[in-house]
């Protein structure tokens, strides 16, 4: 940051929070786009590749695919490849709890980029990421095509599950409550990740 890069990940994951609260801070008055922690990090099919995942997954196109998920966002961003859907960026905004981009930051850089024409959010059980992206939906009166995916719908109740950044608690966080927000704005979601790529072909 001080030697003026104004994009950059953290792949690590379990930064302490003090740290990563000091590290934002310092990324946000540096005009600086700071990805992660706990995070894959980005990718633009055919050009950019900052971070871990695998960089074959697609080709350049316009779909964006943005996911608080790692492996599984790989197996859709390949999936919609293997369909012959080109995709505009992935990026994955990272499990730990303090992180730089948010979901909702991320999305609304995908929802002005005149070269998507379709977001695919991944979500997963945990924290109020996806509530507040569909909050924004509504107050911003999004009209992109929007087709969506929670992971952890047979999580049990309580439970951290993988890299999820939060414990459940109460409707906030469970997978059900994300899915009825996201429905509820107009967004697509489906019932497995398979259904992901016919699901974006019905706006393309």
């Amino acid at each position: 940051m001080d030697a003026g890069v104004n994009m950059t990940c953290v792949i690590t994951e379990g930064v302490p929070v003090f740290d990563m609260v000091r590290l934002v801070e310092t990324a946000k008055n540096k005009g600086v786009h700071l990805i992660g922690p706990n995070t894959p990090g980005m990718l633009v099919p055919d050009k950019i590749k900052l971070g871990i995942m695998p960089g074959d997954m697609a080709h350049f196109g316009n779909v964006a695919v943005i996911a608080k998920s790692g492996t599984l966002s790989y197996e859709i961003t390949k999936a919609l490849g293997n369909t012959q859907i080109g995709v505009s960026a992935y990026i994955g905004i990272g499990g730990d709890p303090v992180r730089g981009k948010t979901l909702t930051e991320a999305f609304d850089y995908y929802v002005r980029d005149q070269g998507t024409k379709v977001i695919v959010l991944i979500g997963e059980i945990g924290g109020d990421d996806e509530e507040k992206v569909a909050q924004y939906i509504k107050d911003q009166k999004v009209d992109n095509p929007i087709v969506a995916y929670i992971a952890g719908k047979s999580a049990p109740e309580g439970k951290r599950m993988g890299h999820a950044g939060a414990i459940i608690s109460g409707n906030v966080g469970t997978a059900q409550g994300k899915i009825d927000a996201l429905n509820a704005v107009g967004a697509k979601v489906t019932d497995t990740p398979w259904e992901i790529p016919e699901a974006v072909k019905t706006f393309l």
